[in-house]
């Protein structure tokens, strides 16, 4: 039985970001750059009116003159000629403003007869001119390789006229469940059945991740099925069984995993919940093998699936982050295995994060789930804790 630490640190090992795919700018939230992004274009690429008015020269600009238009540029078609002194072109917002021109008068502060303008208000300066690149350049890197891209870099990317982009590739997880007694959701249950529910918080988790969880569904209690199940997810980058990983009569995983041509690293984690978890490789995935239980599961999942995932997707190449919070109860002392608390934190004003356990921390509850934002984390032997003493925490969600 190795330590968390140690867990952690063997899962890790020679795991490195994936190869990169070229995706649209549509699908491009939550992926991480695999390089830079550069600006194939200025932004706006041309000097464009901010106005509906008049393309004008500012030195023209005395109340009472009058200009003649010459001409128009709407946006999209701009002015085939130069503004000369005493001339004017009718200019619409987004409009390329025309050679000669340094001002745009709004049209409230002319007026029109025909084929000329009278200067009615005075201008205090050129004004209502977006000059080129005042976004950005061509050739400015919009995004450096690695950013973890959100909503708007697709716009952002778009306006300089990138249709797609190079990201890491989402690690590829398949995760499947392993017990007779499991039936899904919306079935019948039988006598001594139970709805299967731990892949669809896995799932989600992975994918928050910046993994493509892939649920292969439930493999039924026997060697064979769940060694077809490792042979069908082989191609995965991380494989994910849930279940039947301890010692019982009917705990065939770890044996189905080596009958499939897979290699045990380790077999137990001194953790509390999920002492059962395990490691190993087959071929190039890496199997990170979750008892039955939902604490044990998810908890052991936020610990040591979540780094791997990270690490592959190249959002984070680090272990879990833990931060301090005081404690809002007491808490006793902790036995020989490292253990984890469903919790939830919360900020008091500009104070520190106070943290409350879940009440009943009974390893097969989902309902601590709904409200624990964090983890307690409780160090092998320690101490008890008084309320408004001082705890690590680790984020959960």
């Amino acid at each position: 039985m190795i330590s968390v630490d140690e867990a952690i640190a063997q899962i890790l090992d020679g795991a490195q970001m994936l190869d990169a795919e070229t995706v649209s700018l549509g699908d491009v939230r939550g992926r991480v750059l695999a390089e830079d992004v550069i600006a194939r274009i200025s932004q706006p690429p041309f000097a464009a009116s901010a106005m509906d008015g008049y393309a004008v020269r500012f030195c023209d600009m005395t109340p009472g003159a009058v200009l003649a238009v010459v001409g128009e540029a709407p946006a999209g078609a701009p002015f085939d000629g130069t503004v000369a002194s005493g001339e004017a072109v009718r200019i619409l917002t987004g409009g390329a403003v025309p050679p000669g021109a340094d001002h745009v008068i709004m049209q409230e502060d002319v007026t029109r007869k025909g084929e000329r303008i009278t200067i009615n208000a005075p201008q205090e300066s050129p004004r209502h001119i977006r000059q080129a690149g005042i976004d950005f350049h061509e050739g400015d890197i919009l995004a450096k390789k690695t950013t973890r891209l959100h909503e708007f870099h697709g716009s952002i990317f778009a306006a300089a006229n990138v249709a797609s982009v190079s990201v890491t590739r989402r690690p590829r997880v398949a995760i499947f469940s392993n017990g007779d007694e499991l039936v899904e959701p919306g079935a019948t249950l039988g006598p001594g059945e139970i709805v299967n529910s731990n892949h669809l918080a896995l799932s989600a988790m992975v994918k928050s991740w910046g993994g493509a969880p892939d649920y292969l569904g439930c493999a039924a209690d026997s060697e064979e099925v769940i060694a077809d199940f490792f042979t069908r997810a082989r191609d995965a980058d991380i494989i994910i069984p849930i279940g039947g990983a301890s010692v019982g009569d009917y705990d065939f995983v770890k044996s189905a995993f080596q009958r499939a041509g897979g290699e045990t690293r380790f077999e137990k984690i001194a953790v509390r919940p999920g002492k059962p978890t395990w490691f190993g490789r087959l071929g190039h995935a890496r199997i990170v093998g979750l008892p039955g239980n939902p604490a044990s599961a998810l908890v052991t999942a936020a610990l040591f699936v979540q780094p791997l995932v990270r690490r592959l997707a190249a959002t984070q190449s680090d272990a879990p982050h833990f931060s301090n919070a005081i404690l809002t109860e007491n808490l006793p002392a902790n036995g020989g295995r490292e253990t984890y608390l469903r919790a939830s934190a919360e900020r008091r004003g500009d104070g520190p994060m106070h943290v409350t356990p879940a009440p009943n921390q009974d390893s097969s509850l989902l309902t601590p789930f709904a409200n624990a934002n964090v983890l307690i984390r409780r160090a092998v032997n320690a101490p008890a804790v008084a309320s408004g003493g001082d705890v690590d925490i680790v984020r959960l969600r």
